[in-house]
């Protein structure tokens, strides 16, 4: 089997420059330029056709916006400059995208480069982390099989936190398993592990503790020197992590709230109640007090929820399979072949180490993720990308050291014809998408396996050439997911990876998230699928997120005519990308604003921009409107503050009626963007405000969308 690669010594040649071409003297020659050649080809694939996604998520990039202008808002993740309220989450995601938005301006490509590169970087650590301990081209084949999943594509050039997060906890398995080598440095692994975990909570709160079981529990075991040492070490680790995290927690919690934005998506202004509710528990139990479709519980009906069906074939399903699952099979016999192959070795080996940590932190995500009753959607299993890909490479190179091995050459066909069949299984969801790449993937697969199976006990080359066409065969249904999901833009809050159609009946190809087709998720309660009036009265010209970015009109749709997934199909002509949203007065769990708005920001007019624009430095907010999403549209088109009444979903209890009220006597607001009837009802009181602007001030029409003047009462 394959041992621990030693440490590099100077490589060949003189210089820095000289090494990062070679790497190590010890390497093949062909080892660093395959290597550097993965990571520019992952960065130009996630490149391609960035901009066709404009804002993204316009929630978030919203945010960006105001964090590249206020560095109080860049500090607590406000959603504007001014700092009314924050998004939902702590803000490290938001960084590096402020950060660059503060250099280079506004702008698609500024928003989204930064999730770019990281994902690059997680392929560039995931390599590192495999090869370190079963070889280069181990390390290379979970480094592809990751830039490959379609997932990954999409959510390595979105502006959600996920993308950052995966990066951290991919950091933070290697950092344990550089700890479980041992040596004089392996405690700094260890504390460095911690480190990527604190700010991993900072990204995604509570779902940056998920791995953090298997991966304690594999280091406290396995790892060398005396159990006092090693519960020593974690309690260093496990301080670096407090402090990591815990600075900007202390820092929000001790600010006197009054000058310091609302914390959003909390319901008592507390980042405290909103990483143990809405953000934490509430993700399990599906009790999400302020959340879309509020706290009452999973509902749904048994082995189901608002957010779908729930259990063990969640990651397999229609909706999910074709997002993450092409190698999970894969992975997961992988894992238990590594494990059968190592059971003999002693408690410290690195190689059943390295299973252990990969495939815990797998395991531990998959159970969460498919019995979970709280908000769930498909790009989070882009968590679950970096452990299968690491189980692939390892597993695939210990077999094939084993290869002469009946059982080991039986695995490794086993693994190529399970695989196949699974994509072939896949692919069939989309019938008329590619219909001859099923067929041949199939028959490509169990050739290989039959070549695996026989050729690979006798021969090297036969060996290789029957494993090279079992990894194209598994790799080439992914690969093809990934290049609609490059080719095609995706706008708002719920996107899916794959060809249009490739979802399923509970993915969101014009759909509402778990299942519901075009109908709102609420105990099985929906609203009149379709209607679509996205909170803004029909709002908008029908011009595109983007616009200044040289993408002009379009009618709803991105350049090319390629409409963004996240936009509902087959709007009627300048509609808004507001989102899906109920009948009126039959949404009162949604809080303000209802589901309107939370697809995607606001098409704003070009005699809207106008008003606010006017005159727009006398104000602190040039208007308020209730959910940030309904914000988003107007702020990232002016680059002005804009009031989000009631956070994400417009339930957050934030601005209080009396508060709104003396922003208006003291001329810090300049126009409440109307949000349809049927929006108020939040527990905030943002009816209350709504009712009280449309009885307090004229209404007048800009463009296509509901102003009131607060500067002139009726």
């Amino acid at each position: 089997m394959t041992t621990l690669n030693p440490a590099a010594p100077a490589a060949r040649g003189s210089g820095r420059l000289a090494r990062l071409r070679r790497g190590r003297a010890e390497d093949a020659p062909w080892v660093r330029p395959a290597f550097l050649g993965l990571l520019a080809a992952t960065g130009l694939l996630y490149l391609w056709n960035l901009s066709a996604s404009g804002y993204a998520n316009s929630f978030y990039s919203a945010a960006v916006q105001a964090g590249g202008e206020s560095w109080k808002a860049f500090f607590f993740g406000s959603l504007d400059a001014a700092n009314a309220i924050t998004v939902d989450k702590p803000p490290a995601a938001l960084w590096p995208m402020a950060l660059s938005v503060r250099l280079f301006g506004l702008g698609s490509w500024q928003i989204l480069v930064p999730e770019v590169l990281m994902g690059v970087a997680t392929v560039g650590v995931l390599y590192a982390a495999v090869r370190r301990r079963f070889g280069a081209g181990a390390g290379l084949i979970a480094g592809l099989v990751l830039a490959l999943t379609p997932v990954a594509a999409l959510m390595f050039r979105f502006n959600n936190p996920d993308a950052l997060l995966a990066l951290l906890m991919t950091v933070a398995a290697y950092g344990v398993l550089r700890a479980l080598e041992g040596g004089p440095g392996a405690v700094k692994w260890l504390v460095g592990a911690g480190v990527a975990f604190g700010f991993a909570f900072l990204a995604k709160t509570l779902q940056a503790f998920l791995i953090l079981p298997p991966l304690a529990l594999v280091y406290a075991v396995c790892a060398p020197g005396g159990l006092g040492r090693r519960i020593r070490d974690l309690a260093l680790a496990g301080l670096a992590l407090l402090v990591s995290a815990g600075w900007w927690v202390a820092l929000v919690e001790l600010w006197p709230a009054s000058s310091r934005p609302y914390v959003g998506g909390s319901q008592n202004n507390s980042f405290l109640e909103l990483t143990l509710g809405y953000n934490g528990l509430g993700r399990i139990n599906g009790n999400e007090t302020g959340s879309v479709g509020g706290g009452g519980g999973p509902g749904g009906g048994a082995g189901g929820g608002r957010w779908g069906e729930t259990g063990i074939g969640r990651m397999f399903n229609d909706a999910v399979g074709g997002q993450i699952s092409w190698l999970l099979p894969a992975a997961l016999l992988l894992l238990v072949a590594g494990l059968v192959v190592t059971r003999r070795a002693p408690r410290t080996d690195t190689a059943r180490s390295a299973f252990l940590v990969w495939g815990g932190a797998l395991l531990i995500t998959l159970a969460v993720f498919s019995f979970m009753a709280g908000i769930f959607h498909e790009y989070y299993t882009i968590a679950l990308a970096p452990y299968a890909a690491a189980l692939v490479g390892m597993g695939a190179s210990v077999l094939w050291e084993e290869r002469t091995r009946f059982a080991a050459s039986a695995a490794l066909a086993v693994t190529a014809a399970v695989t196949a069949w699974w994509a072939w299984a896949l692919l069939g969801r989309t019938p008329d998408w590619l219909p001859w790449l099923r067929w041949t993937v199939l028959v490509a697969g169990v050739v290989a396996a039959l070549g695996l199976l026989v050729a690979g006990r006798v021969d090297r080359r036969l060996g290789l050439a029957a494993a090279g066409l079992g990894l194209a065969a598994g790799l080439a249904g992914p690969f093809a997911y990934t290049l609609a999901t490059v080719d095609t833009g995706h706008q708002g809050s719920i996107v899916t990876a794959g060809p249009s159609g490739g979802r399923g009946p509970g993915g969101f190809g014009g759909r509402m998230p778990g299942g519901f087709g075009g109908r709102m998720p609420e105990g099985g309660q929906g609203g009149q699928g379709g209607q679509m009036p996205g909170g803004f009265d029909g709002q908008g010209q029908g011009q595109s997120q983007g616009q200044g970015q040289g993408q002009g009109q379009s009618q709803g749709r991105m350049p090319g005519g390629t409409p963004p997934q996240g936009t509902p199909q087959g709007l009627p002509q300048g509609a808004p990308q507001g989102g899906f949203q109920g009948s009126r007065g039959e949404r009162p769990g949604f809080g303000g604003g209802g589901m309107g708005g939370l697809l995607n920001g606001a098409n704003v007019g070009a005699e809207a921009k106008a008003a606010l624009l006017k005159d727009a430095g006398s104000y602190t907010w040039v208007a308020a409107t209730v959910g940030a999403q309904n914000a988003a549209g107007y702020q990232l088109a002016t680059e002005k503050p804009v009031m989000a009444i009631g956070g994400f979903n417009g339930s957050d209890p934030s601005p209080t009626l009396a508060q709104f009220k003396q922003y208006v006597a003291e001329g810090k607001v300049h126009y409440f963007i109307g949000s349809g009837e049927g929006n108020g009802g939040g527990p905030g009181g943002n009816s209350e405000i709504s009712t009280w602007v449309a009885t307090t001030f004229e209404k007048t029409t800009v463009g296509s969308a509901t102003f009131y003047d607060l500067t002139e009462e009726k």
